[in-house]
């Protein structure tokens, strides 16, 4: 996290994602401004196979009760639905065979989490080596109000560290000095980012009075092999929009991530509403873990995005063409929107992050 040289900024509003956030750049021209505008109007006009929100980030848990317990009372987010799931489809959509789900919609601010635990069959535990940058890492950033504050409080229901402390920008970087952040682990082991943006840092709701600690989710994080094979699939294939890359690297990335020798090259995309995703691109060290090759939707290092679109067959025949691992076998029909949504499906991006696609 020390300064970093800003390769390319494509976010006509005048952000660009670093240091896992979003910090302010210069004022838009009013070319810019132009370009923004045009961007808003077209939404409603996007093609069927392109993205037009990022609703959520899932889990599999293995004890909800005690899961929706943590996201309550520690990160204050507010229980939305409860439901329990089975039958044919719910097998189709997540590619497992005699299941039964009990799973619960969480809120905080604008962005949503989904927590499934799976009744039956029971899957793997997260491997207890896990590391920040194995493959299979994902993170949400859920965004604070004080970090200081933030941080005693997660310390009284003692937390388990990811980061050695919450680590902040120094001043040297003009463009993102003062952003703080910090990595810790859910009772399952997933991790979580708390992150921090001082007053005219990140997007400008973040900057909005609240008397609340916990304001809302900026992104969720993921690591990747290879940034072009990423883009490809979340920019070209889905239609999600590049915002910014950084490179970021120095002693408080290796104590914010618990990497020696982290180097990160990272990417933002953004849809048209919704949460982020982040890319996370280890350039150095490379001895990242793939995936295992075994994965499945109830294993507990089990993430899914759900990303909204107007078509999903249209765009699952492009995500086909394209030789996409699919986790569902076809576009599934659900028997009302339980869910929340009628019809999806649930693929794999190139490093085995599973994304489910719906319509609503």
């Amino acid at each position: 996290m020390k300064p970093f040289p800003i390769t390319r900024t494509l976010l006509a509003t005048g952000l660009l994602v670093a240091i896992n956030g979003i910090v302010n750049l210069p004022p838009p021209s009013p070319a810019e401004v132009t370009a923004k505008a045009a961007i808003v109007a077209n939404t409603s006009q996007q093609a069927p196979s392109t993205v037009t929100a990022v609703d959520s980030v899932g889990i599999t848990v293995s004890d909800m009760d005690k899961a929706v317990e943590f996201y309550s009372q520690v990160l204050a987010f507010r229980k939305i639905s409860d439901v329990e799931v089975w039958g044919n489809e719910y097998e189709h959509l997540q590619g497992l065979f005699g299941i039964r789900m009990r799973v619960v919609r969480m809120q905080l601010g604008d962005e949503f989490i989904e927590l499934t635990e799976y009744l039956t069959p029971k899957g793997n535990p997260i491997p207890i080596d896990s590391r920040s940058h194995d493959r299979w890492f994902q993170h949400m950033a859920i965004v604070v109000s004080d970090m200081d504050k933030a941080y005693q409080h997660l310390r009284r229901f003692k937390v388990q560290h990811s980061s050695t402390a919450p680590q902040t920008i120094p001043n040297s970087n003009a463009v993102a000095a003062g952003i703080r952040a910090f990595y810790f682990k859910d009772p399952d082991g997933h991790n979580l980012e708390i992150i921090y943006f001082p007053p005219g840092k990140g997007d400008p709701k973040w900057q909005q009075a609240s008397e609340r600690l916990f304001l809302g989710i900026d992104h969720t994080a993921i690591v990747v092999a290879n940034t072009g094979t990423s883009l490809r699939f979340y920019r070209d294939l889905l239609g999600m929009r590049l915002a910014g890359e950084s490179e970021n690297f120095g002693t408080e990335q290796e104590h914010l991530n618990n990497v020696f020798g982290a180097k990160l090259r990272i990417s933002g995309l953004r849809a048209p509403t919704g949460l982020g995703v982040e890319f996370l691109d280890y350039l150095t060290p490379r001895d990242g873990r793939p995936l295992p090759l075994d994965a499945r939707p109830n294993d507990l290092f089990h993430w899914q995005t759900t990303l909204i679109v107007k078509d999903a067959a249209a765009i699952a025949k492009k995500l086909r063409a394209a030789n996409t691992a699919f986790i569902s076998p076809s576009v599934v029909e659900l028997p009302g929107k339980t869910l929340g949504f009628q019809r999806g499906f649930i693929v794999r991006d190139p490093d085995g992050h599973a994304i489910r696609i719906v319509e609503q």
